[in-house]
């Protein structure tokens, strides 16, 4: 849809630029085209005050517009100058054009350290990343740096071992520099250079290579599987999953030519099934970190459209993202949003028969290109059942809640890196949290920090551990006993 331009084409801004189309737009700011190519972020003045509030602009670098009865602050940039939202932003041009974003996001983070930047502002003008949302990061540094770095990739940026995979056009060594400009150590394992492709390609001509078919992606024979092969995958709190990910993934990864020799060529898909709060989310982001593998997500945030098409078309355009990435992990996630059963479920409309055709195509030719698929619901009864047949996802897991030995485990991991007197007992809160989520075990070694803290100590104790867990009830009834379990 087009968007409702604040001012009138043509209207005069006070640096002298003209306003021409917007180009994008929130609710408190909006970025338009100005005279002569370059651009203009205009932001309402409760939000320019947030950002002064916070030191990351001076009044000297906006001028005042005013517009009717509102009153506006703008700031204009040439058309060599980059200045567009995060959500909406490409993959930088040049080297230097990462270094400038890498400066501004070690410059904001040293004034600004906890703001969300997910959704900021790039203004290469002022070096800044300016939030436009209220409360703290739920993506880290890292993973914005890598994601802004490969078009789309969650893969942080410190992963000198998995960005090559994907960014072929900037060599090992201009890779580090980068990550070290936005402030960040490197302290991954050494890049595996790949030797099929030129690292003078930029990034549209090695795009067209992938088209062409003549660049393989991060395939298994010519860079390794990115596994650690002398340790197994652990999952603190969740041994049978554990057990599962290293038995039907991790072994079938590491020994690829012996399964191969046996007709199995990758590992199937999984669906991940059972109550909120139960680890699955956790239990994919460790199996993605140990892999090494760039991963994508699809979610109904990212595929959800009123048009005709559109979402068959964007979940199209991901599982080809993640095979020309291949090896690569592919997480659906919420899919009881998108793939509910077409008959029950509210889903006889065609949209909903075109999606799930979309990706009953789909999976089975992902995971003959190397694509590890994922898929998580809290409501497995909903989705519809081609998708849960063999073939397409053999292997159906209910995750359920926890056992008082699976708390005991995530609890030792969770207090391992934290100082804490003699008194702390783990296994008294392991009992009380047997059988609830084990975002609530999380959750009390947290809060039983922060009043450690508040109290003025140096360690974490026992009493403040218990004070936590009992100010924290269970907000789910009647789920006490559940366990992982096969299906």
């Amino acid at each position: 849809m087009p968007i409702e331009s604040w001012m009138p084409i043509g209207f005069e801004l006070p640096d002298g630029a003209s306003c021409g189309r917007p180009l994008f737009t929130g609710w408190n700011w909006q970025i338009v085209e100005t005279s002569g190519g370059g651009r203009a972020l205009i932001a309402k003045e409760e939000l320019f005050n947030r950002w002064r509030a916070l030191r990351l602009v001076d009044v000297g670098d906006f001028h005042t517009v005013a517009f009717g009865t509102e009153c506006y602050r703008q700031v204009s940039c040439r058309p060599s100058q980059k200045l567009f939202p995060l959500s909406n932003s490409s993959t930088p041009s040049s080297i230097s054009e990462a270094h400038a974003f890498a400066t501004a996001l070690r410059e904001t983070r040293g004034i600004d350290p906890d703001s969300s930047l997910q959704d900021a502002i790039y203004i290469e003008k002022l070096s800044r990343l300016l939030p436009v949302q209220e409360g703290s990061s739920s993506a880290d540094d890292e993973t914005l740096l890598g994601y802004w770095l490969t078009g789309g990739i969650h893969v942080p940026a410190r992963s000198i071992r998995r960005l090559p995979h994907v960014l072929r056009w900037i060599d090992a060594d201009e890779l580090r520099a980068i990550v070290m400009t936005a402030g960040f150590d490197i302290n991954d394992d050494p890049v595996i250079a790949p030797t099929s492709v030129s690292n003078a390609l930029g990034p549209s001509e090695y795009a067209t290579n992938v088209v062409d078919g003549s660049v393989v992606l991060g395939r298994l024979e010519n860079f390794g599987s990115g596994v650690d092969s002398g340790n197994a995958f652990e999952l603190p709190g969740r041994a049978q999953l554990e057990t599962f990910f290293n038995e039907h993934i991790v072994d079938i990864v590491r020994n690829k030519e012996r399964y191969k020799a046996l007709g199995i060529s990758f590992p199937s898909a999984t669906i991940l099934h059972g109550p909120p709060g139960c680890g699955k989310t956790f239990a994919v982001e460790q199996l993605i970190k140990y892999l090494g593998w760039p991963s994508f997500e699809i979610d109904a945030s990212t595929i959800a459209s009123p048009y005709i098409h559109e979402t068959s078309r964007k979940v199209s355009e991901i599982f080809e993202k993640a095979m020309q990435c291949a090896p690569s992990v592919l997480v659906i996630d919420e899919m009881e949003a998108f793939l509910a059963d077409r008959e029950n479920g509210g889903g006889g409309s065609h949209h909903r028969v075109e999606e799930v055709a979309e990706f009953l195509r789909r999976i089975p030719e992902a995971i003959s290109n190397e694509v590890l698929i994922i898929a998580m619901t809290n409501r497995v009864e909903m989705i519809d059942p081609a998708i849960l047949r063999r073939g397409r996802f053999d292997h159906l897991i209910e995750v359920g809640h926890p056992s008082e030995e699976e708390v005991a485990a995530l609890l030792d991991k969770l207090l391992a890196p934290l100082p804490k007197d003699e008194t702390v007992t783990p296994a008294q809160l392991s009992r009380a949290l047997a059988g609830r989520p084990l975002s609530d075990v999380a959750f009390v070694v947290r809060e039983g920090a922060r009043l450690s803290a508040r109290a003025g100590q140096h360690a974490l104790g026992q009493g403040f551990l218990i004070a936590a867990l009992e100010t924290s009830p269970s907000r789910t009834e009647g789920d006490s006993g559940r366990r992982i379990g096969f299906v």
